[in-house]
């Protein structure tokens, strides 16, 4: 079972949900600044700890080194931690997934073969694993998910022209995926991406 923060919208009885999945060697308290940030008063917001520790902070798998066991691993707790609130009264058309680096990874492992539509998927400066076994896992519902990715011209970790080689790919298997590039590095492009993240999570409750 993953350790996670729930912060409660300002707007009671809502029932609209922001997943939250950080980075390597981040935790739950590095994105507790989201929810003043992004000003959704009918929005919760359930911030995740990664289930190993890490120097301090915590990691969704093992890297560098075989990367893929943790992958597997943190995918099938994340599936979890998805039907348990489902459970508990979050329909997943109701539930935003999104994540930074190798939240960002995760999210999209995740979201990408969740059986559930969510109101939307979103992926801050990450990368894909294994492509091409993700495009031929895609549930039925994959190709109506709603996908915001976003990346860096000058991230050091993970070079941009790699990371939006592979939404490309995606997008060419049919995937609706709105890229954003920022003149950044590895971190968040202040008020202009966070407004982007805004919007885009604004649309996935329409009124």
């Amino acid at each position: 079972m993953l350790h996670a923060q729930f912060v409660p919208a300002a707007a009671k009885n809502s029932r609209r949900l922001f997943v939250v999945l950080h980075g390597l060697g981040d935790s739950l308290a590095g994105w507790r600044w989201l929810p003043d940030a992004l000003q959704l008063p009918d929005l919760n917001y359930l911030l995740v700890n990664a289930p190993d520790e890490y120097y301090g902070g915590y990691s969704w798998f093992d890297y560098p080194g075989d990367i893929a066991p943790g992958i597997h691993r943190s995918r099938k707790l994340l599936f979890e931690l998805l039907d348990d609130l489902r459970a508990k009264g979050f329909p997943a058309d109701q539930i935003t997934l999104g994540g930074f680096s190798q939240g960002c990874l995760m999210t999209l492992e995740t979201g990408l073969r969740y059986p559930h539509r969510l109101a939307g998927i979103v992926g801050l400066s990450g990368w894909v694993f294994e492509i091409e076994q993700l495009i031929c896992d895609l549930t039925p519902v994959a190709k109506s998910q709603r996908l915001l990715v976003t990346h860096g011209h000058f991230d050091p970790l993970l070079p941009f022209a790699a990371a939006r080689a592979q939404i490309q790919q995606l997008q060419a298997a049919g995937l609706n995926i709105t890229w954003r590039e920022y003149p950044k590095e590895h971190s968040i492009h202040g008020e202009e991406e966070i407004s982007a993240i805004r919007d885009f999570v604004r649309a996935g409750y329409p009124a």
